[in-house]
């Protein structure tokens, strides 16, 4: 891996051929193959590429490094787009070099063109290197508060004595 300069690195959108090596590096970052997740995606952003973003950098040795967003229109009200960051990933080898904000640039610019107001995204908040990631791209915390409930009670709660 030679370590490569912002003049000799590009970002572009991301096309079928890429897919095998999104997952690839994906499967370094989240312990485990999201195939199906990317298959669909892929699918997805080619049949309706408006509604989606999709971005690589890429080296002299190839795709270093993706992010995947799609843009939502008028949820819950909002009368602006946004784009919900799904997905990105560096390859290890190619971390610290500033690949990772040639994405977010990238994303950024793309994200525009399509008026979009806002990027967003979740992290878990004990995934300290995106978070460190995140804080480094300007992210801030959202004004607004996630919900979330099982679909399927516990057994013990279901036991209880009212």
């Amino acid at each position: 891996m030679t370590v490569e300069t912002a003049a000799s690195r590009n970002t572009r959108a991301l096309v079928a051929a890429d897919l095998e090596r999104v997952i690839a590096i994906d499967r370094i970052h989240s312990g485990r193959s999201r195939r199906h997740f990317f298959e669909k995606r892929f699918a997805n952003a080619q049949a309706r590429p408006d509604d989606f973003v999709q971005i690589g950098v890429v080296t002299g040795d190839g795709l270093q490094g993706f992010a995947v967003a799609r843009i939502l229109r008028g949820e819950f009200g909002q009368k602006d787009a946004v784009a919900v960051l799904d997905a990105v990933g560096v390859d290890p080898q190619s971390r610290e070099h500033g690949l990772g904000q040639s994405l977010m640039e990238g994303l950024l610019d793309l994200s525009e063109q399509r008026g979009v107001r806002a990027l967003q995204s979740q992290v878990s908040w004990t995934n300290f290197d995106l978070l460190r990631f995140f804080n480094a791209s300007r992210f801030k915390l959202a004004p607004r508060l996630d919900l979330e409930r099982p679909v399927v009670e516990l057994l013990e709660d279901a036991n209880e004595e009212p």
